[in-house]
């Protein structure tokens, strides 16, 4: 038997409960691995709140990513052993010292990258990866918008769009988060507490606008989203920590000036294993060169996930946090 937080009910925070539970052997096609850190990202209060359903119904175990140690395979996995150090990204139940994952979610995490790190940037890392290099491919011309500068996706995001040489423009909401991101690849930042940053984007472009902008906000930032774009530029919304958008209205679109709109998701862009390998490679090769540093601000034990998510809906955190089992 092993601990791990278990979601009888949904709702705050409080409803995480700590608790034993049976990993059991794995199945064909299976690992079953010792996690040594796992990472904490908003999406999971999606599921424990019951924004998202949970796939399997309650109760379940929260968390979406982990690294640690493989310890025993199922039949016809080939390409792990014993000891092997692994990283993934899903399915749910991450919250655990031990669990079962399928092999072929699983990447080797190469040396040099502790797991710790891994732990707490293959979501984060990887949602990066797919909205700079595949949802809009960032170059040298791009001009762009990343709400929550000072979050997890978006001081990664910030260093590897700077790498990338784009214009790049954040929104954080206190000063301390504003001088993070610039630390961090931003070249301009809004502090959407004490300035409209539909009005300061356009005064930072010269009116032009941006080619695309980035929101994990969701309520508090449409349709000024929108308003940042220009002409036939793209609104990717890939988060809502504010709350839902609830009615999306397909003729601002137009209005605004033929915008495209995407609502993405990084299980789409990772579905197979070669899109998986390729997209955590990307990664893992500019975390090794140093052009993205992940900085682990916040620690805390697994068995204490309550506060730690009453610290994330609180905005007390920045950048990665991870959970040691």
């Amino acid at each position: 038997m092993v601990q791990a937080i278990r979601v009888h009910e949904t709702g705050g925070p409080d409803v995480m409960r700590w608790e034993h539970v049976d990993v059991g052997e794995p199945g064909p096609g299976e690992a079953r691995i010792r996690q040594t850190a796992i990472g904490l990202n908003f999406i999971d209060t999606y599921f424990r709140s019951g924004l998202y359903p949970a796939p399997a119904g309650l109760p379940f175990t929260p968390g979406n990513e982990g690294a640690g140690i493989v310890q025993t395979v199922g039949e016809g996995v080939t390409f792990l052993k014993p000891g092997d150090r692994v990283a993934y990204v899903g399915p749910l139940g991450a919250y655990s010292q031990e669990r079962i994952v399928p092999a072929d979610r699983l990447v080797l995490i190469p040396d040099g990258i502790d797991d710790k790190t891994a732990a707490g940037m293959m979501l984060k890392g990887m949602t990066a990866q797919y909205l700079l290099r595949q949802t809009f491919n960032v170059g040298p011309e791009t001009t762009l918008l990343f709400h929550a500068a000072a979050g997890g996706v978006g001081l990664i995001a910030g260093q590897w769009a700077s790498h990338l040489g784009a214009t790049v423009i954040g929104t954080a909401g206190s000063d301390e988060k504003i001088a993070l991101a610039k630390a961090h690849g931003y070249q301009h930042m809004i502090n959407y507490r004490t300035e409209n940053f539909v009005d300061r984007v356009k005064e930072i472009t010269d009116g032009k606008g941006c080619d695309v902008v980035y929101d994990s906000v969701g309520n508090d930032t449409y349709p000024g989203s929108l308003d940042c774009l220009k002409p036939r530029g793209l609104w990717a919304s890939f988060g809502q920590s504010s709350g839902p958008i609830m009615d999306f209205n397909l003729g601002l679109l137009a209005q605004k000036g033929s915008l495209f709109a995407t609502r993405p998701t990084l299980f789409n862009y990772i579905a197979t294993r070669e899109a998986l390998e390729a997209t955590a490679g990307d990664l893992f090769d500019v975390v090794s060169k140093g052009i993205v540093k992940i900085e682990i601000n916040q620690e805390y034990r697994l068995a204490d996930a309550v506060q730690a998510h009453q610290d994330l809906e609180g905005r007390k955190t920045t950048g990665t946090t991870v959970f040691l089992p």
